[in-house]
């Protein structure tokens, strides 16, 4: 069987959305806004089948990710007779799906561990309160911004995001965007997002204003029922705390029913996975690279 694949697109949302729901876990990388936002940066391409959406990316070398849909009703010993040349490589592999391949394909493959891309997961609830001594110099930033700042909390809407994109802009020139190929990608990504904020179902986000002008904003997306996501979080310097206000005051926001947040993987970057390990993880969502063998 051939698989035939299409640029992701924002057409795709529901559809993709439905498969998605049946996916017994959900790494941060599937929610439909963190593939819509990247699609362009990785070249991103998907494919339907009765059971899964296979998802390949074209830049900056052709590799597939894995596939989305409810693993435990796949025969994936059928799977891989009748298309071999897509058992090959595939990367960015939630550990449950690896855990599957490896009990059927016993011997003919070979999975990596990619630390760099292991999404942290958190208590939702522990970053609403902050409470206790693990969080005592986040709970004082926030209290500095509050008291400090005449502040005003906005649900994201399209006049928000407008204004989050010229914070966006400023974020860009004081952090020299261009310098980095990593914070150029994301700085597209976030901006396709933005822009696209009224035809994207499942996005959510807020904003932080203080006299009139954003300081911080956040965008995320629900992975399942009681899981959030956050995809990007940015904050003004000038305003000390912005960071650590945007993140309490927006899951105080979200309903009670989001137990566990998935603040995304560190890449690798020392000062990102000090500030993740900073908000104690309860665990992480490890990722592999798998190789099948023959």
């Amino acid at each position: 069987m051939s698989l035939s694949f299409q640029p992701l697109s924002l057409h795709h949302q529901a559809d993709y959305s439905a498969y998605l729901a049946k996916c017994p876990k959900v790494a941060s990388d599937y929610g439909f806004i963190n593939l819509f936002g990247w699609s362009a940066i990785f070249g991103l391409e998907i494919a339907w089948t009765d059971k899964l959406v296979w998802i390949r990316q074209q830049r900056p070398a052709p590799v597939l990710w894995a596939p989305v849909g409810d693993w435990d009703a796949v025969d994936w010993t059928a799977w891989q007779a009748d298309n071999p040349s897509y058992f090959k490589e595939f990367i960015r592999v939630p550990e449950r799906l690896a855990d599957i391949w490896q009990e059927v394909f016993d011997g003919q493959m070979v999975s990596k561990e990619d630390r760099d891309r292991w999404d942290y997961i958190y208590d939702a609830r522990e970053l609403r309160e902050l409470k206790g001594n693990k969080f005592h110099k986040k709970k004082n930033l926030v209290n500095q911004f509050k008291k400090k700042n005449a502040y005003t909390y906005v649900e994201m809407t399209a006049e928000v995001a407008d204004r989050a994109m010229a914070l966006q802009d400023d974020w860009c020139t004081w952090r020299v965007c261009e310098s980095s190929s990593q914070l150029a990608s994301e700085n597209e990504a976030i901006k396709k997002t933005l822009a696209s904020w009224e035809g994207l179902d499942g996005v959510l986000g807020a904003g932080i204003f203080v006299d009139d002008l954003i300081v911080a904003y956040t965008i995320g997306e629900r992975l399942a029922p009681d899981t959030l996501a956050i995809h990007f979080e940015k904050g003004c310097p000038d305003y000390k705390g912005s960071y650590q206000a945007i993140n309490q005051l927006f899951l105080e926001n979200q309903p009670e029913t989001v137990a566990w947040v998935n603040r995304e993987p560190d890449l690798g970057d020392d000062g990102l996975r000090q500030a993740k390990l900073s908000y104690h993880p309860i665990e992480f969502l490890k990722k592999y690279r798998v190789r099948f063998q023959g």
